[in-house]
């Protein structure tokens, strides 16, 4: 079945409307609708700033009523945590109107962009009159800081406070103010200095603070930074130095052990500069110097108690009395151990007694010993001791040049390795000895001043180098046994127990190459002294018969000859004889010569041509 087309020229077209008079408003009705529109229109357009009250918040967003036929939900991400939790239902904020109606129908509304829009008219207002800006923290950004002044300023981390900032975590979130240094609304930039308005608070501050400044003056001040030298006190704005030295009467290592940052402290300026702005300050001289007013049992010679207060490597630390403090130097400890570490044997807190050994109140200086309670067994010891005794004692400790020997305890003697063997050539003491053998030896020398003493071990022996020369004369024959051989010789060990050398060209009539080949190490023969030198120990040794050494050579002159003539002399006449070198410029002038001479011309023209052809080939 086909449709009907049904065409617009078969409508009918009627006139319904009737005029009628009462229906038509009036002027006030038409200039009341007329404002009502017009006030509307003027209000509720696109990029217009309107207040809008709160209706509801929740994860969506943040639902406002504008008075319009909709209701506008602004997101989040648009409010700051600060912002978020100032906002409230029934509380009023100002909006922008994005769009009047969206796909739904919805008005479409940003605070972040009425709140930017608002911010740049203040921000260049306080820019141009110099004045700070006020804004919060969002988030850290590379080089610096994000703050929140209605629209993202960039804070640079040189300018977050007037001391350097490493860690700028504890920032995010709060709020500051500062200066700002540098506006571009083109491009939204926005650079912020903290540290220019922290410099300017404190200028003024500073400036009220100095006028009533006074030396001697006690004033309140919190610690804004400790050094390895001292403290730093802010007291209302200016920086004072609390110097270690003057923390306390006593004695510290370090000002972080009485003070830490964050600390309130009152301090007593010790020393005021207008001109620098240097301030000294001192908590120690809030009290009376204790070293002034030490006991009477504290002086020189008595004995005293204290408490260890501080262990070192060079000794201990010890108050005898509040805020007075002595030294007991390692050397003072004891007399006969060597005390390496004090911790071993001291601990911090512990309460000893002490010899006072000098006392500087002026300088606040005590040196104290503790050996010195005892009597020093060295001089007990070496009362009875005399050179040339022999003692008997134990091998306490072994170096490269001797051993020490401990005669009893606190007193050590030294045998130089030198003075342990006549004839032995010893490398090292710990060859022959190791720690706790007994030793006999004898004094040799006994320095009371320095309280030392040397040992000898080869003085209980005969010196065997003594009268050498009587006991091996020269020519005389002895035996003994090769010990070492070296490239240049052998040494010989004699029944005395010295040894001797025979050198490689004594050895044999022969030239000889290697020592081994005619002995080696052990081989006892007889071998015939050649030399003797008493003073230096030494003794020469030969395997070589008496009378086998060549006698010197003579040269004479060949038979029926002349004898050469000497060097001198020779070098002599060969300087005195002319050259007999021709050149061949010389060459030419006799050719020349020869061609122009009438006798015997052929003879030397023959003899010239042939010596010309042999000195100069170029030209045959």
């Amino acid at each position: 079945m086909s449709k009907e087309l049904i065409k617009p020229s078969q409508f009918c077209i009627a006139d319904m409307t009737e005029e009628d008079d009462s229906l038509q408003p009036n002027e006030a009705i038409t200039t009341a609708l007329n404002a009502l529109y017009q006030g509307i229109l003027d209000t509720y357009k696109s990029d217009a700033i309107v207040t809008g009250t709160i209706l509801d918040i929740s994860p969506e967003g943040v639902l406002i009523d504008v008075n319009y036929k909709s209701n506008g939900l602004i997101p989040l991400y648009e409010f700051n945590e600060v912002e978020l939790k100032g906002l409230s239902k029934g509380s009023t904020i100002q909006v922008i109107i994005d769009e009047l109606e969206n796909f739904d129908g919805d008005v479409v509304l940003s605070y972040e962009k009425a709140k930017a829009r608002k911010a740049w008219k203040e921000i260049m207002d306080l820019f141009e009159a110099g004045k700070p800006v006020e804004g919060i923290v969002s988030h850290k950004v590379k080089g610096g800081l994000s703050v929140d002044i209605g629209v993202p300023a960039f804070l640079p981390g040189s300018q977050v406070d007037v001391q350097r900032v490493t860690d700028f975590d504890h920032y995010v979130g709060q709020k500051v103010t500062a200066h700002i240094i540098k506006v571009n609304q083109k491009r939204g930039n926005v650079i912020i200095s903290r540290r220019k308005f922290l410099n300017e608070q404190r200028s003024e501050v500073r400036k009220k603070v100095l006028e009533g400044l006074q030396v001697g003056q006690i004033i309140r001040g919190a610690v804004k930074n400790i050094t390895n030298y001292g403290v730093f006190i802010d007291i209302g704005g200016v920086d004072g130095l609390l110097h270690i030295t003057d923390m306390t009467w006593g004695r510290i290592a370090h000002p972080s052990e009485l003070l830490k940052i964050g600390d309130a402290v009152s301090v007593k300026v010790l020393s005021f500069d207008p001109v620098n702005e240097k301030i000294s300050l001192g908590i120690k001289q809030l009290s009376e110097n204790p070293w002034s007013e030490l006991p009477e049992t504290v002086k020189m010679g008595e004995k005293i108690e204290g408490i260890v207060s501080s262990i070192t490597d060079y000794g201990l630390f010890v108050e005898v009395a509040k805020g007075v403090e002595g030294l007991v130097h390692i050397s003072e400890i004891s007399w006969t151990d060597r005390i390496t570490d004090l911790h071993k044997h001291y601990k911090a807190g512990q309460t000893i007694e002490a010899l006072v050994v000098s006392l500087d109140k002026e300088n606040r200086r005590m040196s104290l010993s503790i050996k010195q309670l005892k009597e020093n067994p060295w001089d007990a010891v070496v009362g009875g001791l005399e050179v040339g005794q022999i003692v008997t004692g134990t091998v306490r400790n072994i170096t490269d040049f001797g051993i020490f020997v401990q005669l009893s305890p606190g007193v050590d003697g030294l045998i130089h390795i030198s003075d342990l063997s006549w004839t032995e050539h010893i490398k090292h003491p710990s060859d022959l000895f190791k720690k706790g053998d007994e030793v006999r030896a004898i004094i040799t020398d006994i320095n009371r001043e320095k309280r030392k003493i040397s040992l000898g071990l080869k003085q209980l022996d005969e010196n065997p180098w003594e009268n050498l020369e009587a006991k091996y004369p020269v020519d005389s024959v002895v035996e003994g046994e090769v010990s070492k051989i070296t490239d240049f010789g052998a040494f010989v060990k004699l029944a005395s127990g010295i040894e001797g050398l025979v050198h490689i060209s004594e050895l044999s009539g022969n030239n000889v190459e290697h020592v081994e080949d005619i002995i080696k190490v052990g081989d006892k023969s007889q071998f015939r002294v050649i030399k003797v030198n008493q003073e230096e120990h030494k003794l020469g040794l030969s395997l070589k018969p008496k009378g086998s050494e060549r006698p010197p050579v003579k040269r004479q002159p060949k038979e029926g000859g002349e004898q050469r003539p000497a060097r001198r002399e020779r070098v002599e006449a060969v300087s005195h004889t002319p050259s007999r070198m021709k050149s061949q410029f010389q060459l030419e002038l006799e050719k020349h010569s020869a061609r122009q001479s009438n006798d015997t011309e052929g003879t030397k023209e023959a003899e010239i041509t042939e010596e010309s052809s042999s000195e100069n080939p170029s030209e045959e």
